[in-house]
């Protein structure tokens, strides 16, 4: 199996288009934040739905830290994973999404019923947790928002695209789910497993 992206290169860094953060002439705000383009294909024998999820594994783990004036994030202080996307139930008819169909621009308080492919679910990312105090943003945020990485931050992050095939056609979560449920609700189900990464940062003096 594979995936692929036409969107970015593998590797390399993702365009500010299918970020949800980018700079902008006072400082940093909310990016096009479209989907990006993904395809996938050669799937094994006894496929039956396909999983995505969107990982970044770069993220700090002193938020107090993120945005601080003066403070600057050092790149070994210890990371957690922040997901990005989640949708379970993809049918096996489908072996791509165009770029911008599942997400394009940043909707506040989230986006309550994304696009994406007919039969497919999609769950609750983690800007759910990120917003939950700020009163003009918070709410569930379901679906594709891409990266927002803090701008004082000294690590370049990674964004993990990973697609699994499994054996089963419907997979057990509930409506309002979120990547970890997806994946303890995967096991002993995936056939496979393909990865693809992007990278990203907001600090200039990040290097690829």
């Amino acid at each position: 199996m594979y995936i692929r992206s036409d969107s970015f290169e593998h590797r390399q860094r993702i365009p500010a288009e299918f970020a949800a953060g980018q700079a902008t002439a006072d400082g940093f705000g909310f990016a096009p934040n479209r989907n990006p383009h993904l395809a996938w294909g050669d799937a094994p024998a006894g496929t039956k739905s396909f999983v995505l999820l969107c990982v970044d594994p770069d993220v700090p783990t002193e938020p107090e830290m993120v945005g601080k004036p003066g403070v600057l994030i050092p790149s070994e202080q210890p990371r957690c994973d922040f997901v990005h996307w989640a949708m379970v139930d993809i049918p096996t008819s489908v072996s791509q999404i165009v770029a911008g169909s599942c997400s394009d621009g940043v909707v506040p308080h989230g986006k309550t019923r994304p696009a994406g492919p007919e039969g497919a679910r999609q769950g609750m990312n983690d800007y759910t947790g990120w917003f939950a105090e700020d009163a003009s943003l918070a709410g569930d945020w379901f679906g594709y928002d891409g990266p927002f990485p803090p701008p004082n931050d000294l690590r370049l992050h990674r964004y993990f695209f990973r697609l699994f095939a499994l054996d089963i056609d419907h997979l057990p979560v509930p409506d309002r789910f979120t990547a970890a449920q997806a994946t303890k609700a995967m096991h002993g189900h995936v056939l496979d497993e393909v990865a693809i990464y992007g990278t990203y940062s907001l600090n200039a003096s990040v290097k690829d």
